[in-house]
């Protein structure tokens, strides 16, 4: 801890409690979702809100009636596949596009982004009557082929910089002793971009898990996800909140997870390049 630092707690000593307190507040909506998932639905919307009850399952069995689980495997099928898929194709495309001295890279790398700045609903009827000619509506397949095409761009961009900082000079000296350049890129860049990896594969889960608006369009009732399946319980007769507040804490489980797993390598890829020296 450093003197300055030091200094200023002892000027500041209610500072300590900032960073709790604006945790606390961030985090208050979802621990509000996740006790009402365990609220009676008789006690859901009384007001004032009980912060003492007797927690229940009922809203989580309902669920499994419902046929919430398939739509939960659905998500998780085509998240994990899309991004595995994405970094699959996207890693070595990053790798070629970081290496690449000619003429035309800076115009290559933008063209690439900016086929991710474009909005998603440009691409709905495209996508949509392409689909039907293949025969992809209402399926896994589909929706992974769909998120792939919008990781892709994410995953060259953010992991060309992760190559860039790799030495050149490392590799030419593994290439000069006989190694195989499926050697050099495998044992000797791919370990030096672990950060990057982790950090760019998480945001393509993201994407994937939390979109909503192509699976919509493009599923009905055997690919729908985890998101329209919630939304679902929202319907003429009333919404079901405890369903809603149940499903939505599932939904936020698997992304909590996999951050948790990750977080090491998420914080150092996603600050890679702050500081420099």
């Amino acid at each position: 801890m450093t003197t300055a630092f030091r200094q200023w707690r002892r000027r500041w000593p209610l500072a300590r409690w900032a960073v709790p307190l604006v945790l606390f507040l961030m985090l208050l909506p979802f621990l509000w979702l996740l006790q009402m998932s365990f609220k009676p639905a008789a006690q859901i919307m009384e007001f004032p809100p009980r912060v003492l009850f007797t927690p229940t399952l009922e809203h989580y069995v309902s669920l499994w009636k419902d046929g919430f689980p398939e739509s939960f495997v659905n998500s998780l099928v085509t998240s994990t596949v899309s991004t595995l898929l994405a970094l699959v194709f996207g890693v070595p495309a990053a790798y070629a596009l970081s290496r690449w001295s000619g003429r035309g890279k800076f115009g290559l790398g933008l063209s690439i982004l900016l086929t991710r700045m474009a909005p998603p609903i440009a691409f709905t009827i495209p996508f949509f009557l392409a689909f039907r000619w293949l025969g992809l509506l209402d399926t896994r397949t589909g929706l992974i082929l769909i998120y792939m095409t919008f990781n892709l761009p994410l995953v060259i961009w953010m992991m060309q910089p992760f190559f860039d900082a790799v030495p050149v000079s490392l590799e030419e000296a593994a290439l000069m002793d006989g190694a195989p350049f499926r050697t050099v890129f495998l044992e000797i860049v791919m370990p030096m971009a672990t950060a990057g990896i982790a950090a760019t594969a998480i945001l393509c889960f993201l994407y994937a898990w939390n979109d909503f608006f192509f699976a919509l369009i493009l599923t009905r009732t055997d690919a729908r996800t985890a998101p329209v399946a919630v939304v679902n319980f929202m319907n003429y007769e009333g919404w079901e909140w405890g369903k809603i507040a149940a499903g939505g804490s599932l939904v936020m489980a698997p992304v909590l997870i996999f951050s948790m797993m990750v977080r090491r390598y998420l914080v150092s890829g996603l600050t890679a390049g702050a500081v420099k020296g």
